[in-house]
């Protein structure tokens, strides 16, 4: 369902749950003027068509003692299909990278990984990122403050 398709309804539900995900149909439902039942339904299609993917707790990751968040330009020696599909599936198996993005540019890849100090860093980077085939270049850059952080993506009529 693509955005010309959403209506000022279906994006008044998307921004009530972008906000808070946990709100019961009857809370949703007060809140966007609407009826339960179409309103159960219009979720429901938002989830079937795609447009809601899931449903998740935002977990603040220094509380949870992952402090470091690194942001890592990656290089491939060669950039065809087989090097990056391999690059991919490796990414997909560490739980430390919590985005990767194909990148136009001087990098292939752009990485968000967290880690609890530098020391875990250097072992994520020394046992996993740099036994990757085809990795020519890495280059790390730590945050030192969070500035600002949305999920919530700006959804207008």
């Amino acid at each position: 369902m693509p955005n010309s398709s959403l209506n000022e309804i279906d994006i008044r539900i998307l921004n009530r749950l972008q906000a808070n995900a946990r709100l019961t149909n009857v809370e949703l439902s007060e809140q966007i003027h609407l009826s339960q039942s179409p309103c159960l339904r219009r979720v429901r299609n938002l989830e079937s068509s795609g447009v809601i993917k899931g449903y998740v707790a935002l977990v603040n990751q220094n509380a949870v003692g992952l402090p470091v968040s690194v942001f890592v330009n990656v290089r491939l020696e060669k950039q065809v299909e087989q090097a990056l599909e391999v690059f991919e599936d490796a990414v997909h198996q560490w739980p430390e990278v919590m985005e990767c993005y194909l990148m136009t540019g001087d990098s292939d890849y752009l990485l968000r990984v967290v880690a609890s100090d530098l020391a875990t860093y250097e072992r994520f980077l020394m046992d996993k990122l740099t036994k990757v085939p085809s990795v020519a270049s890495i280059n790390s850059s730590f945050a030192l403050k969070q500035v600002t952080y949305k999920t919530a993506l700006p959804i207008i009529s």
